[in-house]
């Protein structure tokens, strides 16, 4: 199988048998405050098929920001922003938009409101969801949360759906392991890289994840080794998370 310019993880394809390997990233961006070109220089390295965000702008002429950063990136906006609270989907023109849906979560009074940006995409004749989330900070608010993300999942009613965002906890957290009880942890399937993704200057807690339904054959997962140092730590406070999958072809 053909790797990317670094060899550390598979290019995108489609096989002969029209199964597809999808590159995806996860990535906080803290609302585009920082180097927005240093942002725009990572996610480009990354060469995603489709990216998970964070944190996007939400206020004033957020649209406008987050196509800027689109383009920088050689991407296209999918969905969210504002309208999910933060989490927001950026793709490739590799994929295919079948539809897209933000959605609210419930307000924890005193808190700041969480959504989710999801989507359905093809690459080829591959289905694929998507569901970029960012739990909250208090525990009993994140494991709730982890709830809905997964009735959002079963509700996207697709053969192979990715989970991804930052979840505010490490592994072994309630709402962690809510999510890891029904989806695969791609580190923990493929590690490649390095885990840590919190903060950026220094990190040492994994508080990013990207997880997948049954069926997703991960075949690397973590922060890439090859970004430069210069423009992680300029970029934003969180390190992206890069996975490359193979979903299979429908016999």
């Amino acid at each position: 199988m053909a790797l990317d310019a670094t060899g550390a993880l598979p290019a995108s394809r489609t096989e002969p048998d029209g199964s597809a390997v999808v590159r995806i990233l996860s990535y906080n961006i803290r609302s585009m405050r920082d180097d927005e070109d240093a942002l725009a220089r990572v996610i480009r390295a990354c060469a995603p098929d489709v990216v998970l965000v964070q944190e996007a702008p939400r206020f004033f002429r957020w649209r406008k920001h987050a196509a800027r950063l689109a383009a920088k990136s050689e991407l296209v906006m999918l969905s969210g922003g504002a309208t999910a609270a933060g989490p927001m989907l950026l793709c490739s023109l590799r994929a295919t938009v079948e539809r897209t849906e933000d959605v609210l979560l419930p307000l924890t009074p005193g808190l700041h409101r969480r959504g989710l940006a999801t989507a359905v995409v093809r690459f080829g004749a591959v289905r694929l969801g998507l569901v970029s989330c960012h739990l909250g900070l208090r525990e009993d608010e994140r494991y709730a949360q982890a709830g809905l993300v997964l009735d959002r999942v079963a509700a996207l009613g697709t053969p192979y759906t990715i989970v991804a965002g930052d979840l505010n906890e490490r592994p072994g957290g309630p709402a962690f392991t809510r999510l890891t009880a029904t989806l695969r942890d791609g580190w923990d399937a493929a590690p490649r890289g390095t885990a840590h993704t919190h903060p950026a200057d220094r990190p040492h807690q994994r508080i990013d994840a990207i997880l997948a339904t049954d069926g997703v054959d991960f075949l690397g997962c973590g922060v890439p080794p090859h970004l430069d140092p210069t423009d992680l730590t300029a970029a934003t406070d969180h390190l992206p998370v890069l996975a490359a999958v193979r979903l299979r072809a429908a016999v």
